[in-house]
């Protein structure tokens, strides 16, 4: 009898904790909002609010060793610049000399050729001169010489005795020219002219006493 009245009242509890607790409610749940053994809290649902919390960018991992070292900087192009080189002579082969100017008259003679410049002014006896090339002004006596050449601005006063003789100035005196004698455009020459072979360019002058060394020749 005892035993059935025992389980009975168990019966009885039983039902009543059934009509309180809420439909769907666990009969031992937990506690609204009680944490987990882990830490994290649980929702009426029973779902872990941590899930609807929004998840942390990952940690980007750590370099290697030696990759935050500065970059070396790009070292600069050094320029040289090309240098001509000089072309070697060839032993036994002759130097190269520059070109000269050839006159009217031919190539210069060594150093036996007097030059007398334009502001100059000569005056005097000359021998001893392969070539006399007139731009400024000379009164002199030319012997013994191979050429006389008298430039656009020269002027010549007195005596010349040469081989070749090349008038582009004024020549005023006697003038034997024992080979050729060329009178430019522009040169004038007044007094006694003995030549070889003579040849007058046009605008080219001569006044006075003409006369060719063959005739001479002839009348000696």
């Amino acid at each position: 009898m005892a035993r059935r009245r025992w389980w009975r009242s168990c019966h009885d509890l039983t039902h009543c904790n059934r009509a309180r607790r809420p439909e769907g409610e666990p009969m031992f749940g937990k506690k609204k909002d009680a944490k987990d053994t882990d830490g994290t809290e649980t929702s009426p649902d029973g779902e872990n609010k941590a899930e609807d919390m929004p998840s942390a960018p990952p940690l980007k991992p750590f370099s290697r060793k030696g990759s935050h070292a500065p970059t070396k900087p790009p070292t600069a192009t050094s320029f040289q610049p090309e240098i001509p080189r000089r072309k070697p002579e060839i032993p036994g082969s002759p130097a190269r000399r520059p070109d000269r100017s050839l006159g009217s008259i031919g190539s210069d003679s060594a150093a036996n050729c007097l030059v007398v410049g334009r502001d100059i002014q000569l005056s005097g006896e000359i021998t001893a001169c392969d070539k006399l090339v007139v731009e400024g002004r000379v009164e002199a006596t030319l012997s013994n010489a191979r050429a006389i050449e008298v430039a656009p601005a020269g002027h010549f006063t007195g005596a010349a005795k040469v081989d070749e003789a090349d008038i582009s100035g004024r020549f005023d005196g006697d003038l034997i020219a024992r080979e050729t004698l060329i009178v430019r455009a522009g040169g004038h020459i007044k007094g006694k002219v003995c030549y070889g072979r003579i040849v007058i360019e046009s605008g080219g002058e001569v006044s006075g006493d003409m006369q060719a060394l063959e005739s001479l020749n002839g009348d000696g």
